[in-house]
């Protein structure tokens, strides 16, 4: 199985610059409409425009623009040095909800919103 995660974005080269900047990579796929940067095998993040996915499924979509601002889910990934990564997100432009710290779960995980408002996390392991 794969696994494709797909954020709604309201700018897709300012979403597409902030992520790649964040995960230190570049998009293995960049075409208007869609970029992808794979996380893993089996697990692709995926930015599309806002208004692409509602060009593609019409008036049957509540329009995701409504929601800007308004977090409704978020980005959890466990990587090596998560202080690094949670750092280039603010250098970037995220706005920082919570710094590095050790849960109650056994993570060390810091939290920011990233421009769209997506909680965007960074976790290690102990």
């Amino acid at each position: 199985m794969k696994a494709n995660f797909i954020l709604y974005v309201a700018d897709q080269k300012l979403s597409t610059d902030f992520y790649a900047a964040v995960l230190a990579r570049q998009p293995d796929l960049n075409v208007p409409g869609m970029t992808e940067f794979r996380i893993s095998e089996s697990c692709v993040l995926g930015l599309m425009p806002e208004a692409g996915i509602k060009r593609l499924l019409g008036e049957s979509l509540p329009d995701p623009s409504a929601a800007n601002g308004i977090p409704r889910a978020e980005v959890y990934l466990t990587v090596d040095g998560p202080q690094a990564y949670h750092q280039r997100a603010i250098e970037n432009g995220a706005r920082e909800l919570s710094p590095l710290a050790l849960r109650n779960w056994g993570d060390e995980v810091a939290y920011s919103l990233d421009p769209d408002g997506h909680v965007l996390c960074f976790a290690g392991s102990r």
